[in-house]
């Protein structure tokens, strides 16, 4: 059968999408011939898929809407821009039976489909909010960025966004192989990262994925340093960079040694104008950055305790630097979109300043001391936040008290704004079985409308994937909207990843969150706790029950796909293991035998990181668990 794939543009997008169309469908039915017709009269013995955009007037650009009407091979994939062409084109390949469920095209199954000639498909859809995007966390090779990146759009997602003005961070904590002694660390530097932010730079525009950039560094730059990540430097400041750090506790510097985690003296003139020049100088070299984040140093109860600075709030002095921004924007024509946060200081509304041009601006609520036991449930009244004491703040856990704050900040503040949540940063390493943590992030996308937010970026590890890519499938399918149970959603990917035994292992899974608790894995409450470690015993037990009873005893795979799964769900099995172990000493207040425990897991986890890498972030659960947790750092075996 011959089909013709045409894209009614020349846009780099719409062609890429047509490549997807073309490479999916030979994958479900490999009898399938691609090519042009040569002449009018063979047009007849033809089919057609038109790609490409809809009537300008017929839709807003801005926003996602596709629209699906493929009969018998014939028809069209429309897009209000050509990033919603893409999408359409993944979600009519969803609808043909293809699951994306993990980054990667080794975890995605792709159905046979001998009569695919015979389907009609008529499907039209808007996304049901404007932000939908994952923000880079963790120890990321280049592969796992890129793949991350290609597996967005889907879901259903729009936005990535790629921290500090290079992402050498995150490289290079893959590259240095940070908490795992048994590799051996690999060259890198600021060159290599500036080559490979180049690459992923073009494979968002590829896909036309809203591209997010920087947040924390700037306070970095304003004092000449490259933003390196959350490390200690020995660089030595000089009298007037000095001057312009915060004073705290009778002094300036570097907080604790670590310049991304330092404040400024923001009411100092000079600071607000380097601050400024800096955003200014990074935007005109930049344009394919659409939303610029500003924030301010990465830690909290350190600002600057100046005579001057002292007089205001936080916020107001922030807001202040965001108006001259704004002027200095608009005076070079730059239509950047700017990013302002709520977040540990900033959380406190300002009470003297407001944005001039509310217009220019994106708030974002960064709710990241939040509980996740619970998802947002919005109280007929909220509490009052507490009075703002300088360098003694302590940061809302429970939610009532994070509305609260957000709450504030709207009644000053009406314009664009989104979540940017945390499910996937620490806490999902407290939920053994994904489910809890997945039905949280449901739950959480249902409730924005209700809090006046239009979206969600997670801030995130990218490889956190054990035992499965549940949590972000849900996410994206939230985000772009659908009707679906979260049981319904959960049943599609445990089916396609799982297969037969699909209904045990979604059981089993829920058995184990059932019994983790995300906010003592974080740090909150007591670390001697009974109930944690009555519950460790029961999960110990579930897991070995179902070792013996599944694992054991391997069912027949219909796909590859779900092999790989499975492989996984074995891994998985030993990490609990080892890690409910730990978690039952600790809570037990055993701390010698807990460290041993906790030193076996840990040997464990980086003997196996290069068989499971894509999978699960090893630096970043050791880095939770130590920071966090209680366990004690291992540094070698």
């Amino acid at each position: 059968m011959h089909i013709q794939i045409e894209c009614a543009s020349d846009s780099d997008t719409i062609l890429f999408a047509g490549s997807e169309l073309k490479y999916y469908l030979l994958k479900i039915n490999n009898s399938l011939s691609f090519s042009s017709a040569k002449s009018k009269s063979e047009e007849s013995n033809y089919k057609k898929i038109v790609l490409g955009l809809f009537p300008s007037a017929a839709c807003s650009p801005d926003e996602d809407e596709y629209e699906i009407k493929v009969s018998y091979l014939h028809g069209h994939i429309k897009g209000s821009n050509p990033r919603s062409v893409l999408l359409g084109v993944y979600q009519y390949l969803t609808l043909l039976g293809c699951r994306f469920l993990r980054p990667g095209k080794e975890y995605e199954k792709i159905p046979s489909i001998p009569n695919i000639e015979e389907l009609s498909i008529s499907f039209r859809q808007k996304a049901k909010y404007h932000h939908r995007g994952v923000c880079i966390e963790g120890a990321d090779s280049p592969e796992n960025i890129l793949e991350f990146i290609d597996w967005l759009p889907k879901l259903g997602y729009n936005s990535f966004f790629l921290q500090f003005e290079l992402p050498y961070a995150f490289l290079n904590l893959w590259y240095s192989h940070k908490n795992n002694p048994l590799l051996a660390p690999e060259e890198f530097s600021l060159e290599k990262a500036a080559e490979i932010s180049a690459v992923i730079d073009r494979e968002l525009k590829r896909r036309d994925l809203k591209h997010h950039r920087v947040g924390h560094g700037w306070t970095c730059s304003v004092l000449d340093q490259n933003t390196l990540g959350w490390v200690s430097s020995d660089a030595k400041l000089d009298e007037q960079q000095l001057s312009m750090t915060a004073l705290v506790n009778g002094e300036r510097g570097f907080y604790k040694g670590i310049p991304i985690n330092t404040n400024l003296c923001y009411s100092n003139p000079q600071v607000v104008s380097s601050f400024v020049q800096k955003v200014i100088t990074y935007s005109q070299e930049h344009p394919e950055v659409d939303y610029l984040h500003i924030w301010l140093a990465d830690a909290f109860n350190n600002h600057c305790e100046c005579e001057s600075c002292k007089n205001h709030l936080p916020s107001d002095l922030y807001v202040h630097i965001l108006n001259e921004i704004d002027q200095a924007l608009t005076e070079k024509q730059l239509p950047t979109k700017i990013v302002f946060l709520l977040y540990e200081e900033l959380l406190w509304a300002p009470t003297k300043e407001h944005l001039i041009h509310p217009e220019r601006f994106v708030m974002m609520f960064a709710p990241i001391s939040r509980t996740f036991l619970r998802s947002y449930d919005i109280p007929k009244e909220l509490p009052t936040p507490p009075e703002y004491r300088r360098n003694q703040i302590t940061l809302p856990v429970n939610l009532e008290e994070n509305l609260s704050f957000l709450s504030q900040w709207q009644r000053i503040f009406q314009g664009d704004a989104f979540d940017y949540d945390y499910p996937l940063g620490r806490a999902h390493y407290g939920d053994m079985g994904y489910v809890h943590i997945a039905r949280i992030i449901y739950e959480d996308i249902q409730n924005l409308k209700k809090l006046n937010l239009n979206g969600y970026i997670s801030c995130q590890e990218l490889r956190c994937f054990l035992p499965n890519g549940l949590p972000n499938y849900i996410m994206g399918k939230c985000l772009f909207g659908t009707d679906a149970s979260f049981e319904t959603l959960a049943a599609e990917y445990f089916q396609a990843a799982y297969g037969e035994q699909w209904e045990n292992c979604l059981s089993y899974l829920s058995s184990l969150s059932d019994l983790c608790d995300c906010d003592y894995y974080n740090g909150k409450g007591n670390r001697s706790n009974p109930q944690i470690a009555a519950n460790m015993k029961q999960l110990l037990q579930t897991v070995q029950h179902f070792q013996e009873r599944f694992l054991s005893l391997r069912p027949a795979f219909a796909a590859p796909v779900e092999k790989l799964f499975w492989e996984h769900l074995d891994y998985h099995s030993k990490y609990c293991i080892l890690l409910a172990q730990a978690l039952l000493l600790l809570a037990e207040g055993n701390s010698s035998k807990a460290k041993e425990a906790w030193k076996t897991f840990t040997h464990y986890v980086c003997s196996q990181e290069c068989n499971f890498q894509k999978a699960l972030d090893v630096y970043r659960i050791i880095e939770v668990s130590t920071n966090y947790t209680g366990f004690p750092l291992i540094e070698k075996f």
